[in-house]
């Protein structure tokens, strides 16, 4: 049980998690809330063997989850599935689930921050947090494309556009 802002923080270069439910042999997934910043883009990825569950609590996010015809498209904004559709501009209320393997994203293009509540199975995706706000922190939060590209992989995850703050 955590009270109204308990939580571990994990922080730097953009990146500004609280931990809720950290992994270990009891969780099935880890928990979070995420502050997302104005500008803040995750760039589209795959995660081999994880599933991701995001909901928007405050502000105004765009979500994605699907194949793209075309994954070569450099900005996935402008990604469309075969099917027609293409990303959601989300507010409070609006949820992305995420199967292993499903190409995703997520970013905050409004002049505000958001938030975003998620789960990450299996458990431990925190220390791909660290890692990831540690690289970022020493890089003023834009690190190296083959950086980026080397830490995701660590964690079996693809990456496919660029991590960016605009």
């Amino acid at each position: 049980m955590l009270p109204p802002g308990g939580g571990r923080l994990i922080q730097g270069g953009g990146v500004d998690v609280t931990l809720k439910v950290a992994g270990g042999e009891n969780a099935l997934a880890s928990t979070f809330v995420s502050r997302i910043p104005p500008g803040y883009d995750v760039g589209a990825h795959v995660h081999r063997h994880g599933e991701e569950l995001f909901y928007v609590l405050e502000g105004t996010v765009d979500l994605l989850a699907f194949e793209p015809v075309d994954r070569g498209v450099s900005d996935w904004h402008d990604w469309v599935a075969a099917d027609g559709r293409s990303y959601l501009r989300g507010g409070p209320g609006s949820v992305m689930f995420v199967p292993s393997g499903v190409p995703h994203a997520f970013s905050n293009l409004s002049d505000k921050p958001a938030r975003l509540f998620f789960q990450a199975a299996p458990s431990g995706h925190e220390n791909y947090f660290m890692e990831l706000a540690e690289l970022l922190e020493s890089s003023a939060g834009n690190p190296a494309r083959e950086e980026m590209v080397e830490l995701r992989e660590k964690y079996e995850i693809t990456q496919l556009t660029e991590l960016r703050r605009k």
